[in-house]
């Protein structure tokens, strides 16, 4: 549930919109393209994880298998990228409850919002855990039934509808209106979509049981995922043009009044907030534990492991609550915006995430095969982890050719160069401080 709870927000209910806004019907390439990888990359992580659960696990993964700077780079990359999920999350939900409450301005609603989370979360790990599987609940129930009135509707089942065809897959413009820099750019938005089910692993390691845990979720959530989302897409493009604008504006809700379903916008707006709310509810819990994670290794300020009584990180979770009132700042400076620079600033860093999980995975199997580790295997090992590799290099040469794409991937190339040689200074330091005390008197 923790999985679907953060992969299942703003990037389903407020990025498909944009993403086909920006492919056409082609969206259905880019999310195909990715739901492949991110089959391919969560098998290896699992296959890590099973292992080795760890809290912040595949920041540990790549630090054992990569290099203690990889650690750094990949741990740190990770928490500000959902340091901007969360961002996204809460600016998302706060419009939209604005609607309902126009009197109410809508930093005030955000910051409701993050006192509200920092609550549940500074209470105990079993308050986030209750919250987050009724919000992802909820979410499923309503996906479920959004992908059984849109099949009635394609085929024409319902009273007063006929079937659909492929008039709006090939029309308007065909299928590729804005050809493969279309797909390229769609890449980003959907890599957006489908970031935030890495957290099974973090979550798992905190269970009762992480290797079976880590197992049963990384095998059910992968093909949830898939379905949820290549699915959703397909019967959006399928029922309405893609350049329609209320597509773009509300995906779902454009869907479901072809139904004429009463009531069916509001309800949809409040499922929404739910899906918000409760992803944002997730990337609380996953950027605590990854900072937790990161400063234990000394990677981090010693400071983020303090532990309270019950267990909580409790000064990871106050950094990403800070955070969390920076968004209700930016959202009372510049709100119209800021959703988009969000969701677009998270796509690149995703792919250079999945990159060094497939590296950490290609040199830590041969340890864990001789430790007889491994309870859940990589499939066609080492043949898909190198084709996973391929694929990835290729999305980037693709993402090249787009524009917009291209700024995003150069912006992430920097940070990482950045993240790199703090890294390695880091390291540096760390030796000289070990040397100092190992020193004779």
């Amino acid at each position: 549930m923790m999985g679907l709870g953060s992969a299942i927000g703003a990037g389903l209910f407020l990025g498909t919109g944009a993403g086909i806004a920006t492919a056409g019907p082609a969206i259905l390439i880019s999310y195909c393209i990715a739901g492949f990888i991110v089959i391919l990359v969560m098998r290896m992580l699992g296959e890590m994880g099973s292992a080795i659960p760890a809290s912040g696990s595949f920041s540990h993964y790549a630090r054992i298998g990569i290099g203690p700077w990889a650690g750094f780079v990949m741990g740190w990359l990770y928490w500000g990228l959902l340091i901007m999920v969360i961002g996204a999350e809460i600016t998302g939900a706060s419009a939209l409850m604005h609607h309902w409450w126009p009197n109410i301005p809508q930093w005030a609603i955000a910051l409701g919002i993050v006192v509200f989370f920092a609550l549940v979360n500074l209470a105990r790990v079993a308050n986030f855990g209750e919250f987050e599987f009724w919000f992802a609940l909820v979410k499923v129930a309503v996906i479920v039934g959004f992908l059984a009135i849109g099949g009635l509707l394609v085929f024409g089942l319902l009273p007063g509808t006929d079937p659909v065809g492929f008039t709006n897959v090939v029309g308007h413009g065909g299928f590729l209106p804005n050809g493969i820099a279309g797909i390229a750019a769609g890449l980003l938005i959907v890599a957006f979509a489908f970031g935030g089910i890495e957290i099974v692993t973090i979550a798992a390691a905190e269970s009762r049981d992480p290797e079976r845990s880590i197992g049963i979720a990384v095998r059910s959530v992968i093909w949830r995922i898939s379905i949820f989302y290549i699915g959703s897409v397909a019967v959006m493009v399928f029922l309405l043009p893609w350049n329609s604008e209320s597509l773009a504006q509300s995906p779902f809700v454009s869907v479901l009044n072809l139904a004429n379903i009463p009531a069916v916008a509001g309800f949809m707006e409040f499922v929404v907030v739910v899906a918000l709310l409760s992803a944002y509810n997730a990337q609380i819990y996953a950027t605590s534990r990854m900072a937790f994670s990161l400063s234990s290794r000394g990677d981090g300020p010693r400071l983020l492991t303090k532990l309270s009584a019950n267990n909580v990180p409790v000064y990871g979770v106050l950094l990403s609550i800070f955070f969390s009132f920076v968004t209700v700042v930016l959202i009372w400076w510049r709100a119209e915006n800021l959703l988009y620079t969000l969701l677009n600033a998270v796509g690149a860093a995703l792919l250079v995430i999945w990159i060094f999980i497939a590296v950490a995975q290609l040199r830590l199997r041969p340890q864990l095969e001789r430790e007889g580790k491994l309870h859940l295997r990589m499939w066609l090992f080492p043949y898909l982890t190198w084709f996973t590799l391929a694929l990835l290099a290729g999305l980037i040469v693709l993402m090249l050719t787009d524009a917009a794409a291209r700024e995003q991937l150069i912006s992430t190339a920097v940070l990482c160069l950045i993240l790199t040689a703090l890294g390695l200074w880091n390291e540096r330091r760390k030796r000289a401080e070990e040397s100092l005390v190992s020193a004779p008197s």
